[in-house]
């Protein structure tokens, strides 16, 4: 995207946010185009997930008005002396690919725990694949850096590592019985709330440069969003919508704080931690590995941050990324 686009989409996002409407020409004259050149702008916008309403004679509005993301105010909040870049985009097509770019065009400048946040996402991925798109102010979907001189062996657990992280954080806000769902989400009240997706950067024996990605729903409810599997949201459990730059601030602190002694000690301290808040903990599951499907009891993860399933056979050890895991 040019970056005169960007920089009026940016202009337009910041007009709507707070829920009036606004005239076309109004837009116009703020952006210094035409009316029509605006209307395409609409249109994009709305085609990224952006419930612009447009009524004869008032202008355009969003159905429902959000604060914007801000590096300044979650800068605020986060209080602290570490030197971090703090970034808000408010288009782009994912965060994780943004860090990659930066990760392969400017690493000397790249230090842990760097962040870039995103309002709207074109082509959010999740696991396997899938594409993960999100309403606009509706949700918190950033990528973190974070380098492991050790190599790509000594991030083993990782995504479990994040998710404790994010739970931690969600503490502060009176959120204290998330679980956590093998190897990569974060449940609420038995649906998703949150999502980790881990990228990594870098050659075999070298500093492994990885993309920490997390999404996670602050206002969709649902039953207005379809995300194709029952999910939850903040601000539904909590009967408020909860300040995203706060929120940005302390999952952020929860990550600078637990990922230092990740990189030392590895997942090993963390394993009674993660345990405690497993979704599936002795229960009945079933894994679909490719064609093949296994069943059996959810005994836990290990130092690896493997899933440790009891079969007729003994314990089995499922590793991140080959899995599909469901409750029997």
């Amino acid at each position: 995207m040019r970056q005169a686009s960007k920089a009026i989409r940016k202009h337009i996002l910041a007009l709507l946010s707070d829920g009036q409407f606004h005239s076309g020409e109004t837009i116009a004259q703020q952006v210094g185009l035409s009316r029509t050149a605006v209307a395409g702008h609409m249109s994009q916008l709305s085609d990224w997930g952006l419930d612009v309403c447009r009524v004869n004679g008032k202008g355009y509005s969003l159905a429902r008005g959000f604060p914007l993301l801000s590096s300044d105010q979650i800068k605020k909040h986060l209080g602290t002396t570490k030197r971090a870049v703090i970034d808000v985009e408010s288009v782009l097509p994912s965060t994780n690919t943004e860090m990659k770019k930066r990760i392969a065009n400017a690493r000397h400048d790249l230090a842990d725990g760097d962040v870039v946040f995103a309002e709207v996402q074109t082509a959010g991925r999740g696991r396997h694949g899938r594409t993960w798109l999100a309403p606009v102010g509706g949700s918190l979907t950033f990528s973190m850096y974070w380098s492991f001189p050790d190599g790509y062996q000594s991030m083993a657990g990782l995504s479990l590592l994040v998710g404790l992280a994010v739970c931690d954080a969600l503490k502060e806000f009176g959120v204290n019985d998330a679980e956590l769902k093998w190897p990569n989400d974060i449940y609420l009240q038995g649906k998703k709330l949150a999502g980790v997706l881990i990228e990594v950067e870098g050659q075999i024996g070298a500093t492994a440069h990885c993309v920490i990605g997390v999404g996670l729903n602050v206002c969709m409810p649902d039953n207005q969003y379809d995300v194709g599997q029952p999910h939850s949201d903040l601000a539904t459990f909590l009967g408020h919508t909860p300040d995203r730059n706060v929120l940005a601030a302390q999952i952020i602190k929860s990550l600078w704080t637990l990922l230092p002694k990740f990189t030392q000690q590895g997942f090993t301290p963390f394993v009674p931690h993660w345990e405690a808040l497993d979704l599936y903990a002795d229960k009945r599951i079933v894994l679909q590995m490719g064609d093949k499907r296994f069943s059996g009891i959810d005994r836990g993860v290990d130092a690896s941050g493997a899933l440790l399933v009891e079969t007729q056979d003994g314990i089995t050890r499922f590793h991140g990324g080959e899995v599909s895991l469901r409750g029997n």
